[in-house]
């Protein structure tokens, strides 16, 4: 999973958690999606988004790895039909990190429809088949290996049975393409954030996703520091998990014995790793692959990439996109709307 149910505070209510965070060159711009609510939780009351939550696109445009530029959406609540409304805000510069900033209202709708606003912007939001896949297999040997600073232990498993868990299975889509003018020239760095209102009238955070796979390779073994992930901002995150994702970054690539320095190496990852946040040159085709990290298409090979890269071995799932069962689209929304 990239970050599908990957902390205790993000499964208590699956309506914020966020699964994954795609950036990516659009028809007429760049496009922004987050996914939330995936059915492999299954069944739950009221599926959808949290109408006392916030679902939040954030972009550093000056690298300082502090927002100058979030896009917010909040929903109401289900009518009969399940529909939600929705409104989206704008909000720039010092206020762009204020939870309570008012910004400005740049467009509203309702879910399941396209909203288009000024200057080509567009909108979409419901329900989607996974563009995602993961081998459970592997995910959970990875897992145990980055926890225990071993080799990544298969067993007798092998390509031929690899299956995607997440085939078949739903999100709700937050999608937002804005012209590349608003996000000005050259490398931004971007995160998703979905929060809850406390009673005390506050916002707590609870979940955050940047680079995919993060969670998956430190965290699954580790709630704790999923919660701490989630909960903090881009800024901290070397000084707060630098170490520790370095270390277990070290135990995993000198049980393999492909460096002469694995705690160099894992130094050097996490650095790479953390601010955690997925850079994308504007107005460019996304890739995140070996050769860099550009944003992050619907049909990236994400796993392949941050596991092997982790190891410094090759590590296959034995699927790619193939194994996705509705496909993304080159038209937007991109992302396959389902009933």
């Amino acid at each position: 999973m990239s970050h599908h149910l990957d902390s205790p505070i993000a499964r208590q209510d699956v309506r914020l958690d966020i699964t994954d965070l795609y950036v990516f060159r659009g028809e007429t711009g760049t496009v922004f999606v987050m996914n939330v609510c995936h059915s492999i939780a299954g069944d739950i009351p009221e599926p959808g988004y949290h109408p006392e939550g916030m679902y939040e696109f954030k972009v550093d445009t000056n690298g300082d790895v502090v927002e100058d530029l979030t896009y917010r959406f909040v929903f109401g609540e289900r009518d009969e039909q399940g529909s939600q409304t929705w409104v989206l805000r704008r909000i720039t510069g010092a206020a762009a990190a204020d939870p309570f900033a008012p910004g400005e209202v740049v467009a509203e709708g309702v879910t399941g429809e396209t909203v288009t606003g000024a200057g080509g912007l567009r909108v979409w939001t419901g329900k989607a088949g996974d563009p995602f896949w993961i081998e459970p297999d592997v995910l959970h040997a990875v897992g145990h290996a980055f926890q225990d600073g071993t080799t990544v232990d298969l067993g007798d498993w092998t390509e031929a049975r690899a299956a995607n868990l997440f085939a078949g299975h739903t999100v709700y889509s937050i999608v937002l393409e804005v012209p590349d003018a608003e996000l000005g020239a050259g490398r931004v760095g971007v995160w998703a954030v979905s929060t809850l209102a406390t009673d005390a009238g506050g916002w707590r955070s609870i979940n955050r996703v940047g680079l995919p796979m993060i969670h998956p390779l430190f965290t699954q073994y580790n709630e704790d520091l999923g919660d701490r992930l989630n909960a903090g901002v881009p800024a901290d995150d070397y000084t707060a998990y630098g170490d520790l994702v370095g270390k277990e970054i070290a135990g995993v690539v000198a049980a393999y014995g492909t460096a002469e320095d694995p705690q160099a190496y894992g130094e050097k990852l996490a650095h790479r790793f953390f601010p955690n946040v997925l850079p994308y040159t504007v107005g460019t085709p996304a890739s995140f692959g070996f050769a860099e990290w550009n944003g992050r298409a619907l049909t990236d090979n994400a796993p392949d990439v941050m596991f092997s890269t982790a190891a410094n071995t090759p590590i296959r799932l034995g699927i790619g996109r193939e194994s996705v069962t509705s496909k993304p689209t080159a038209g937007f929304p991109y992302v396959p709307p389902v009933a």
